[in-house]
């Protein structure tokens, strides 16, 4: 016969509180207590806190006290606890930690420095980010052929070594020297670089040497060549692309994720996603602003170098502010004993390699869908982004033109994000995984068709633009410009997310070996498998306009096979999210039951040792037990209170 014993309050008080004794303690009273509350014969056991063993199964204890959060099932036990009469003893709750805006001044002390100093780092991103572009792309004996060619044969290979370095200095420096010895260079280069280097390029530029390399090697390495030409400009390029994956990923988020807590995370990173986009658009209109000084400048002046020194000087205060804001953290935030801390441990990600990696890619046709849409993804979006810059520069050759245009284009691009990260998650919720994974590879078909078309009919098409003020040209740039924008700010709040979502429902092996494989192989392959398809291009065909039909064909070829895996993807995913939805509803319907049935064996065992005990409970009173209905209902027994 089963039977369950359960507590009417394990910290339950008589009505007129009496000290006293416990006779002898049951060894199956599994219960522990934060305060000394409870009474104890000196003969039998001294004053200090119990520490009592289960007789049972730890995972089915019973802690009804409200000290310790939520119940846990299993047999329960009544425990009569004395207080003394002055009611000394009394636990009291916490204080209270004081609150801004409902959130604890101490979160606020960790969260409002890392707030300030991720706008700064993203505004300086973005401004550099624009600034490169108009440097390699606009200066002369270049144009946007270059940019494939610079990503993989310089970029590539100093993303590489400057890891490598920074590994090495890791093992010899601590965290906040480490810091300082990567920003500062960067600082130094910045404003070396608007106020040395740039108005020295003419000196130390080789220009003849890489007209004579043109002669000799003809027009289809102009890219190539001109990565020696303008050499300085390609470091800008580099150390700016740099600033991206070093400052921003390695640094900001190394050290944000060194003071805050797991809960802290979970609240707050989103809305450093959302400060992100804002960083964006106050940038935006800063690039615009300084690029726009040429309009108010006499003429011979380089308008352009005016522009850059005032952008240069923004972002080398901006980078004394974001070190000034670690210093600070790191001297009251990191050694401030009071404030709560870290306890994450590094996940140990398994190393595959290459031949690993394609295994575990060619073995599940889940892994390879996901893989297909990171590849292709990476490869869409170099492939339209570089066809675009070069018309770009065709309607705007001027360096300040060109600026002011890509500083509207990070406003729009700031607000559009900020727009679809918001609705990202009602378009999930309304429309469901398969719907919003396949947003971003409709909207780069819809607009790469329109963009190419342009490129390519764009005379017969020019009266009717011409009758709404275009020349297709611009139309081209415009419809070029809204592709970027909505493919980066569909990426952003619906792609990566997707993405992210596509990895739960996996066993644990494959969760975490087809992440690898895809890190290992897809992410460096989308990256770079654009830039080697329009190198290959280029020196095929002899410039990027002559590409220009064939990269649009490819465009096509690989839009449609990511729409394709992301419907495949989503015949396989919704079923076992669904599974796993209502698993875990199982789950906490499970875990809401206030009490569940003891078993035959614990039963047996807790009336033996009841009897061993004399029949008497733990506060030397009877322990009365009702049995359990055969219908599977629990109920309860009741333990008097001796007087």
């Amino acid at each position: 016969m089963e039977r369950v014993i359960s507590a009417q309050g394990l910290l339950s008080l008589p009505p007129a509180p009496q000290a006293r004794t416990f006779r002898r303690r049951l060894p199956f009273a599994a219960a522990r207590f934060a305060s000394p509350v409870l009474g104890f014969n000196s003969k039998e056991r001294s004053p200090s806190l119990p520490r009592l063993r289960a007789a049972f199964d730890p995972q089915r204890l019973l802690l009804s006290s409200p000290l310790y959060g939520k119940q846990k099932k299993g047999p329960v036990f009544s425990a009569g606890a004395a207080v003394p009469t002055g009611g000394a003893g009394f636990v009291e709750g916490e204080a209270e930690k004081p609150k801004l805006l409902g959130v604890e001044i101490a979160t606020l002390k960790k969260i409002v420095p890392l707030g300030i100093m991720f706008f700064c780092i993203l505004f300086n991103y973005t401004i550099l980010r624009d600034t490169k572009d108009v440097l390699v792309v606009t200066a002369k004996g270049s144009s946007a052929e270059i940019i494939p060619f610079l990503k993989t044969w310089v970029n590539l290979p100093m993303a590489i070594g400057f890891m490598l370095l920074y590994t090495k200095l890791s093992n010899v420096l601590s965290k906040e020297a480490l810091f300082y010895t990567v920003i500062f260079p960067f600082i130094a280069f910045f404003g070396a670089f608007a106020f040395l280097l740039y108005p020295m390029r003419d000196a130390i530029h080789p220009t003849a040497l890489a007209d004579r390399l043109l002669a000799a090697l003809g027009p289809s390495f102009l890219g190539p060549v001109a990565i020696l030409r303008i050499w300085s400009f390609c470091l800008f390029y580099v150390m700016a692309e740099l600033w991206g994956s070093v400052v921003i990923s390695v640094l900001f988020w190394g050290f944000a994720n060194q003071i805050t807590t797991v809960e802290e995370a979970k609240e707050f990173y989103p809305l450093f996603g959302l400060g992100a986009n804002i960083a964006l658009i106050f940038s935006g209109r800063t690039v615009k602003y300084f690029s726009n000084l040429r309009k108010n400048l006499g003429p011979g002046v380089d308008g352009w170098a005016i522009s850059l020194k005032g952008m240069m000087s923004i972002v080398v205060l901006l980078g004394f502010v974001i070190s000034g804001i670690y210093w600070g953290a790191n001297k009251f935030i990191v050694n401030d004993p009071s404030l709560p801390r870290s306890n994450r441990k590094k996940k140990e990600k398994p190393k595959l390699g290459m031949n690993e990696s394609l295994k575990v890619l060619l073995s599940s046709r889940y892994v390879r869908d996901l893989a297909t849409l990171v590849v292709a993804y990476g490869i869409s979006i170099n492939l339209v982004e570089v066809t675009w810059k070069s018309k770009l520069k065709a309607q705007f050759p001027s360096p300040n033109e060109y600026s002011s245009f890509m500083g509207d284009f990070s406003t729009a691009t700031g607000i559009a994000t900020f727009t679809m990260m918001l609705l990202g998650r009602w378009i999930l919720r309304k429309f469901g995984w398969g719907v919003a994974a396949m947003v971003t590879p409709t909207v780069l078909l819809l607009t790469g068709v329109g963009f190419f078309s342009l490129i390519l009919f764009g005379e017969p098409l020019a009266p009717l633009l011409g009758s709404i003020g275009l020349t297709p040209l611009l139309a081209a740039v415009y419809v070029g410009a809204l592709q970027n924008i909505f493919s980066k700010s569909a990426k952003y709040s619906l792609f990566d997310p997707c993405k992210e979502m596509a990895y739960i429902p996996l066993d644990e092996e494959m969760k975490v070996k087809g992440k690898a494989a895809i890190d290992v192989v897809c992410n460096p392959l989308g990256k770079s498998g654009g830039a080697l398809i329009q190198q290959f291009m280029i020196l095929t065909f002899g410039s990027l306009a002559n590409s220009t039909p064939y990269l649009g064909g490819i465009l096509l070829v690989i839009v449609l096979a990511w729409l394709g895996a992301a419907r495949s993807l989503d015949s396989q995913f919704s079923p076992l999210a669904k599974e796993q939805l209502e698993k875990e509803k199982l789950l906490k319907e499970k875990s809401n039951t206030p009490s569940i049935k003891a078993t035959k064996e614990e039963t047996e065992q807790l009336l033996a040792l009841e009897s061993a005990e004399g029949g008497n409970s733990s506060n030397g009173s009877p322990l009365n037990h009702k049995s359990i209905p055969e219908s599977g209902a629990t109920s309860e027994t009741s333990s008097k209170h001796g007087q």
